[in-house]
């Protein structure tokens, strides 16, 4: 099978229709894909960028949406990690932070940037000398990746230029900081175009496709069987070999094959919660030490995003709840370095996703290895799990290292180190003339800075939608920061089918918003459903499970462990779609 390079790799309506035909005809005579990759996280999409620029016919299915899972609830940081230093994971820190200069110079400047932190020092004399060699080997070790670092070095600071730059911490909670930086990235975003890169090479990438079996031939997997959340149909889909990148589902989807040679992951949950930027002074984030880990509070544009936990979790996978406890944590320990503590009515939002951690005799989930494990069980089946999203590129290209492995002819080696995501290309000068832009098209320049920021050079696409009809450039009701171009466009060209994709993933309104998107739902569903073909009734069932969605979360939220909390949020399961 010849995939050809589409122009755009946009992901709307007839794109998914292309795509859910090219992947039924792999059923047909010679025409079985060379990769299938079940699984579409940051991981799974990597892999299909890997495969697809390697010359490789691929095909992607996702069970719910892109970044549905994990890959949209981290801390949104790329980072090499400076507790992994500290447990002398030197190999795992060095490849991340190579990883890091990677992404923020080359793979994706658009929608990866520095951001500052604070090492808080709370002992006089001792702790500075200590903190600060292994922030300076932090440092030195991401020279040696023969890339760009894409964030400036370290810098002491006194207790008073701690002060100054983060004047609401409490005067004697520290004698002293160091500031270091990282990166930061959305990561639902990075996902989403991460797919669309795979499509443009000639990926067929289809989310709402969930694996319900594995085709065998003997004790060989070759291919699966899925089915079609939109409209219910179940087809099989044909490859030489199958990628799961399936994260916490890891073990579920392995035991469809076998129960030899399995890895275990475990799930460990982490809590985030979001507050306006204005309820404490800062220019920096800060990483602050806890008895069990570590929490972050990192500046996220108008709003400060503070986690994480760090739990073992053994409930509903689909939706990990976040408990009052969980939330009572986060803000006491955040709560002990601030002038004026944060309560409860200072929340914007909360998420919470689980890590896939590779099992291990620690009870600990917060002592698991982030290293990643790649696994070949059975003929034609390839298992990836573990790791950490900064790595995510290492991960696919080994995932597909070993796919191609037992393939007759000669495969190329992975090139992914030099391919830029779509938006990347031209990004910098886009940027630098951003001002020109704004005055050319009647748009603010913050809502170009803005646009910048999420689809690079893309944006034109966006500010077309615009000038086309004038009306998609006010924003959305209850999220000033969003246009209603933007919903257009996530539906016709980054893959959203749902009111839900567009509000938590696509954008950030469900977590940014004080009403977290229930004002907002109704437009996005009529955008949406202009685009799609929806009904009156389709639009108001889309609205009514958003909302029920909505008030599931806040009850969990409610609800003082985690079993009451999972069980208030499976009050509400995914959409169906009426047929």
């Amino acid at each position: 099978m010849v995939s050809a390079v589409r122009s755009t790799g946009a992901l709307g309506p007839e794109a998914r229709a292309e795509s859910l035909a090219a992947l039924k005809a792999t059923t047909q005579p010679g025409g079985e894909l060379d990769i299938l990759i079940v699984g579409g996280g940051i991981v799974g999409a990597g892999a299909a960028l890997d495969a697809i620029t390697r010359g490789l016919s691929v095909g992607i299915v996702e069970a719910n949406d892109w970044a549905a899972g994990t890959s949209s609830r981290s801390s949104k940081l790329i980072h090499g990690g400076l507790r992994y230093l500290e447990m002398l994971d030197f190999a795992l820190v060095k490849e991340a932070l190579g990883e890091r200069g990677l992404l923020l110079s080359e793979i994706a400047p658009h929608l990866t940037r520095p951001v500052p932190f604070l090492y808080p020092l709370t002992k006089p004399f001792i702790e500075r000398p200590y903190v600060g060699a292994g922030i300076l080997l932090y440092d030195m070790m991401s020279f040696s990746n023969g890339h760009q670092r894409g964030v400036p070095m370290h810098k002491h600071l006194t207790r008073r230029g701690t002060l100054r730059a983060a004047p609401s911490l409490k005067d004697d909670a520290f004698v002293g900081s160091i500031r270091y930086y990282d990166g930061q990235v959305d990561d639902a975003r990075y996902v989403a175009n991460l797919v669309r890169t795979a499509a443009h090479y000639g990926a067929h990438a289809v989310n709402q496709v969930a694996v319900v079996d594995f085709l065998r031939e003997g004790e060989r997997v070759v291919g699966a069987k899925v089915v079609n959340h939109e409209d219910g149909s179940e087809f099989s889909i044909r490859a030489k070999q199958v990628v799961n990148a399936t994260g916490v589902w890891t073990d579920e989807t392995q035991a469809m094959v076998t129960e030899r040679g399995q890895l275990k992951v475990r799930a460990s949950k982490g809590i985030h919660l979001v507050v306006p930027r204005d309820r404490f002074q800062s220019t920096v984030g800060l990483i602050l030490r806890t008895e069990k880990s570590v929490l972050f509070v990192i500046p996220w544009g108008r709003h400060w995003i503070i986690g994480t936990t760090d739990t073992d979790w053994n409930l509903d996978k689909a939706h990990p709840a976040a408990s009052s406890k969980d939330i009572d944590y986060v803000l006491e320990h955040v709560n002990r370095v601030l002038k004026r503590p944060l309560t409860r009515e200072d929340v914007e939002g909360v998420y919470a996703g689980l890590r896939p951690l590779l099992a291990g005799e620690n009870d600990s989930t917060a002592k698991l290895s982030r290293e990643h494990v790649v696994a070949h069980p059975v003929p034609g089946l390839v298992v990836v799990a573990g790791g950490k999203w900064t790595t995510y590129r290492v991960m696919a290209k080994d995932a597909v290292d070993e796919a191609t492995r037992s393939m007759d002819e000669r495969v190329p080696p992975s090139c992914t180190e030099t391919i830029p995501l779509l938006g990347a290309d031209g990004y910098k000068a886009a940027w630098n003339r951003r001002n020109r832009t704004a005055e050319e098209t009647g748009v603010h320049v913050a809502r170009i800075e803005h646009l910048l920021g999420r689809y690079g050079s893309m944006t034109d696409e966006v500010l077309a939608l615009i000038t086309a009809d004038p009306q998609l450039g006010e924003p959305l009701p209850g999220a000033d920061d969003y246009l209603a171009a933007e919903v257009v466009y996530a539906t016709t060209h980054e893959g959203a089918l749902h009111v839900n994709d567009v509000l938590t993933r696509r954008t950030r309104i469900s977590i940014e918003s004080w009403d977290r998107g229930v004002s907002a739902a109704p437009v996005v569903a009529t955008l949406m459903g202009g685009i799609l073909g929806w009904s009156q009734e389709q639009q108001q069932n889309e609205v009514a499970h958003y909302l029920a969605r909505v008030e599931a979360e806040r009850l969990s939220q409610q609800q003082p462990d985690d079993k009451t909390a999972d069980a208030a949020r499976l009050g509400v399961q995914d959409i169906v779609p009426l047929r």
